[in-house]
């Protein structure tokens, strides 16, 4: 595994543990006091775009030496002419004349503000607690979110007669969160794995919110091939899960396992979902398969129509792409490997399935074969791995013209965090419902000031937006979300603008280059030095 530095000298920036291309930490906790570079963009918005300490210092960079295939080793290009996609060319232009909306769908548009969305957020407890956050905040900076799979099997109060869902309180709960500050742009996508789809979701949620709702097919996993997905310390909670049909492991009915819990040497139960097409042994049973689910959904009354598969091989990615293709899906997410887990065996996360790079390389590969034939492409959503504005334009241009979003896990995570415990600082009769970890501002906070109105950049940008009477609903998990979004989204018009791209649209595959030849192999992106070699040689013998 490559080794990234653990601290930016230039940003102030420091990883509290082992650094990732994404700029990430392997492992990232909700109580974490900082100080990593998302986790700053965060507070400070645009500010971290820039080195620290402006007046006192200049700053150089050290990545200019490409090793392996990542996309760390794809550079990004820039022209010194031209203005491709801008509404006016008359006048000088600047970076935030850039537009970032983007929109995708088969027949009915969805439209966003940013390209980006935030990955399934689950079952899992961590994604429970900070949903209020994670929601206001993705509506708010009109970005999709997805309510991941097994929302409903795993509560408590929700209520399942004669094998169909009759109560779901939690999903309920979690889509009209994000409802509340919806705008028009964005969307609510609700995730359905094998045991939703025997559970009844797709037909509660038909019922319940007809066409608001995006409902969202998965294959495997995403990122990762198995995974315990929650993990419990109760018991009975345990025993209730086995009840609703999960694999729990250790098994909590046996005699000698109740007796180990009981002695304490027994502390968690990891519950685990069956695996899909099991009864399944060729591609056209898994067509017939996929098509007959997607035509049961229509018959319900969803207008739009997702999947999300993970890093399975170059079978199960073409297979993918022509059948969400041909059934006239609004939007494929293909989650790499290098993207994150709430519960997963780490070993596995190590070692299983097509790094993103690749996967997203052969998916533009594919993407291009069914185009060249005259098929309809589906929009894509490239995942697995992405923090940062400059890797989500490599993505977006490796994927060009049928990447129209990049999806994120753990960076659109962290604000999450961040602002929940900054609340319940600042308000410690919230603490608890907010699920804030910290009993008082850490120095790496504290330097910002005591307020929530001096510590977030963009406060006052929020408040603008909903409104001061608002501004008193509105998580400082969203605030912080809204501070991300705008670093992201000044740093993807800064480099769009470089490129002389003023509308997302024209982003493409001859925006980036490839640092070494390994990466030219592997991704069809040309060496940096060949690219307009051509043309160059051309200038100096005229």
């Amino acid at each position: 595994m490559t080794n990234f530095p653990k601290s930016n000298d230039v940003l102030g920036s420091v990883n509290r543990g082992n650094a990732i291309d994404s700029g990430l930490c392997t492992l990232c906790r909700a109580d974490c006091q900082g100080k990593c570079e998302t986790w700053l963009s965060s507070l400070r918005g645009r500010e971290v775009l820039y080195p620290r300490d402006f007046g006192l210092v200049t700053a150089g960079s050290g990545n200019t030496t490409h090793v392996g295939v990542s996309y760390n080793s794809l550079r990004i290009q820039g022209l010194n002419y031209g203005a491709m996609g801008a509404p006016c060319t008359d006048k000088d232009l600047l970076f935030t004349d850039v537009s970032l909306e983007t929109s995708f769908g088969a027949k009915e548009t969805t439209k966003c503000k940013v390209p980006f969305m935030t990955g399934a957020l689950g079952s899992t407890f961590i994604a429970a607690k900070y949903w209020d956050a994670f929601a206001s905040g993705c509506a708010l900076v009109g970005a999709p979110i997805v309510v991941g799979e097994n929302v409903v099997g795993v509560d408590r109060e929700s209520e399942i007669k004669n094998g169909r869902i009759s109560k779901a309180p939690e999903l309920e709960r979690r889509i009209d969160t994000y409802m509340r500050y919806y705008d028009g742009y964005g969307a609510i996508i609700v995730q359905l794995n094998v045991e939703d789809t025997r559970n009844g979701v797709a037909e509660y949620v038909a019922e319940k919110y007809g066409d608001k709702v995006i409902i969202e097919l998965k294959w495997g996993q995403g990122a990762k091939n198995i995974g315990g997905e929650i993990e419990v310390t109760s018991i009975e909670y345990a025993q209730f899960l086995k009840k609703r049909g999960y694999l729990v492991d250790p098994d909590p009915e046996k005699p000698e396992v109740i007796d180990g819990y009981n002695r304490g040497s027994i502390k968690h139960f990891a519950r685990h979902s069956r695996l899909g097409y099991t009864n399944l042994a060729t591609y056209e049973q898994v067509r017939d398969e996929f098509m007959n689910s997607v035509k049961y959904l229509r018959e319900l009354g969803f207008k739009r129509i997702s999947l999300k598969t993970g890093s399975y091989g170059m079978e199960a990615l073409a297979m993918a792409i022509k059948f969400a293709s041909e059934a006239e899906l609004d939007l494929l997410t293909m989650d790499g490997s290098g993207g994150g887990t709430g519960m997963s065996p780490w070993n596995m996360m190590e070692s299983w399935g097509v790094p993103s790079i690749l996967l997203h390389s052969k998916a533009h590969e594919y993407a291009s074969r069914l185009a060249a034939k005259g098929k309809r492409v589906v929009d894509m959503s490239f995942a697995g791995g992405f923090a940062k504005g400059s890797d989500i334009f490599k993505g977006l241009a490796l994927g060009g013209p049928y990447a129209k979003m990049i999806c994120m896990g753990r960076g659109m995570m962290i604000p999450g965090f961040l602002g929940s415990n900054i609340e319940g600082v600042l308000n410690p009769e919230r603490k608890a419902a907010v699920n804030g970890n910290w009993d008082k501002l850490p120095a790496a906070v504290a330097k910002y000031g005591q307020s929530a109105e001096e510590i977030f950049a963009c406060y006052s940008d929020v408040e603008k937006h909903v409104g001061k009477d608002e501004m008193k609903n509105v998580p400082l998990g969203a605030v912080a979300i809204w501070c991300l979004v705008d670093k992201l989204s000044a740093e993807l018009q800064q480099l769009l603008c470089g490129a002389r791209k003023f509308s997302l649209q024209e982003i493409g595959r001859n925006d980036i280059a490839s640092g070494n030849r390994e990466t030219e192999q592997e991704t069809g992106i040309r060496f940096i030095t060949d690219i307009m070699d051509e043309t160059a040689k051309k200038i100096l013998d005229m």
